[in-house]
């Protein structure tokens, strides 16, 4: 099978079931942008060294990644078809004791960080703002048709959780972000 096809030379591309939308259209634009994102997480963690005291928060991720991915099978699903990998309140809490437990060795934040540190750490804040951005198109969509609530939940919490892993990644290789100057 060869990775080209010539479908969407003018456009268009298939959603899950076949349907065909124009490469414009917001239902594209989301599971695209999680495509983006997962992309940038995949980077951040190419700077992680190969090191023993990586490997959970390795394994962490790599579910993550595969959730990321459901999201984008979510959101390419037209509306009434069934989805193959739906997301669940499940996907949601496990993020929140992810973010709890990387948080109980964090300095509590005073200021308003700016995205920086470590290569690792810059990259997982601009995985944040994509995922971000794939948050906002998958509300614009459920403005007009159905979306599995939970797949904003988790898109929502996963942006909290690149956020404090950034955080976490910088403080423990010593390079934590810088905050705001009070001027």
């Amino acid at each position: 099978m060869k990775i080209y096809s010539k479908t969407g030379d003018k456009g268009e591309t298939s959603l899950v079931y076949g349907q065909r939308v124009s490469k414009s259209s917001v239902r594209v634009e989301a599971y695209g942008t999680c495509d983006e994102a997962n992309s940038m997480i995949g980077m951040a963690l190419s700077f992680l060294p190969n090191e023993e005291r990586w490997s959970e928060l390795l394994e962490v991720f790599h579910i993550v990644q595969t959730k990321l991915f459901h999201v984008g099978a979510e959101l390419s699903t037209p509306p009434g078809k069934k989805v193959e990998w739906p997301i669940a309140e499940e996907d949601v809490h496990d993020l929140e004791e992810q973010i709890d437990k990387m948080e109980s060795v964090l300095p509590a934040l005073a200021n308003f960080v700016l995205p920086g540190g470590n290569s690792a750490g810059a990259t997982l804040h601009v995985a944040r703002t994509v995922v971000r951005r794939a948050e906002r198109y998958a509300v614009r969509i459920q403005a007009e048709e159905e979306v599995n609530p939970v797949v904003i939940s988790y898109v929502n919490r996963l942006s909290d959780f690149l956020f404090v892993a950034a955080r976490y990644v910088n403080l423990d290789t010593g390079r934590p972000e810088l905050t705001l100057h009070s001027r």
